[in-house]
């Protein structure tokens, strides 16, 4: 992990949307009056006669979005997490989601890391609410490298998907020989004292542990989950059996997230016990996005605590 090289999730979706726009002409992209934060403005200034400023009209939004997408376009549709989950909830389920068109809700700044704008602008609860939804893919991608990946593969895909994505700069994580395949998780390391399952901001925090860890004398392995759904259960079942604990972390409520996600994978496949570490069941507050990982527990020394926990 390059912690000298640091990216919001945002920033890397705008490049590639960019370069996707160059290769294909069938890319239209859409935003709600945000596009200098959702970073769709490097896509509009290239290619103005394929973006539209829906002005702040998310629910208008998508169900634009679904219409273009009947004419053969792939269409991406960006606004912050809040507005593009919470309020347009029933344009994405009954416009996109039931007739699987195909429109991609590429959605900045959710999750508690918004930070000072507060509660009121912090989605925790997107995830639980769009893995839900039938024929809707989710993925919440954890650095720049895979965020470019993830956009890519996410255009060849003919359906609806949930792209999560985040404010706040993280750290380069992977180099260009990874893998990433779109309902396949990437195992970092391979010890056996636990395994971490962490999904977006909060993957670099996991692995920040690990690297702590083992100057201890204790080896656990991280399990980047970049895709929500469809989860990768052979790489849960997998983990569940080689280590001895099993820890989640997001930055997203424990109700209904990736812990939730991990945990339906155990109950039906293999049963095990798994902690969570995420926002309990209450609104997020207002601060900087790293007091809040810290009051919150999604940081390294968190998950370090968690790991030693008896």
């Amino acid at each position: 992990m390059d912690i000298t090289i640091k990216k919001a999730t945002r920033a890397s979706y705008g490049e590639e949307l960019e370069k996707l726009g160059e290769e294909n002409n069938d890319i239209v992209v859409l935003d709600a009056d945000l596009s200098g934060s959702t970073k769709t403005s490097i896509f509009a200034k290239k290619f103005p006669e394929r973006f539209f400023n829906m002005g702040i009209a998310e629910q208008d939004m998508y169900s634009t979005a679904a219409g273009i997408s009947t004419y053969g376009k792939t269409v991406f549709a960006s606004t912050f997490a809040m507005f593009a989950v919470g309020r347009s909830y029933d344009q994405i389920r009954n416009s996109i989601c039931y007739p699987k068109l195909n429109v991609k809700v590429c959605a900045s700044h959710a999750g508690v890391t918004v930070g000072e704008d507060g509660a009121t602008h912090q989605m925790i609860e997107d995830i639980g609410m769009m893995r839900a939804l039938p024929n809707m893919t989710v993925l919440s991608t954890s650095d720049d490298t895979e965020t470019k990946w993830a956009v890519r593969a996410i255009s060849k895909i003919n359906g609806p998907v949930y792209l999560r994505l985040s404010r706040l700069d993280v750290p380069l994580i992977y180099d260009e020989g990874t893998k990433f395949e779109i309902g396949k998780g990437v195992q970092i390391g391979d010890g056996t004292d636990a395994a971490v399952f962490a999904t977006g901001v909060t993957v670099a925090e996991a692995v920040k542990a690990k690297e702590e860890l083992e100057k201890q004398g204790i080896n656990i392995r991280v399990v980047d989950i970049h895709t929500i759904k469809p989860i990768d259960e052979d790489i849960i079942v997998k983990c569940a059996k080689e280590t001895k604990k099993l820890i989640s972390v997001e930055d997203h409520s424990v109700i209904g997230g990736l812990g939730t996600a991990i945990s339906d994978v155990l109950a039906e496949k293999y049963p095990a016990h798994i902690t969570k570490l995420g926002i309990k069941d209450e609104f997020g507050k207002s601060g900087k996005a790293v007091q809040l990982m810290e009051y919150y527990g999604l940081t390294a020394d968190s998950i370090i605590k968690t790991v030693k926990k008896q």
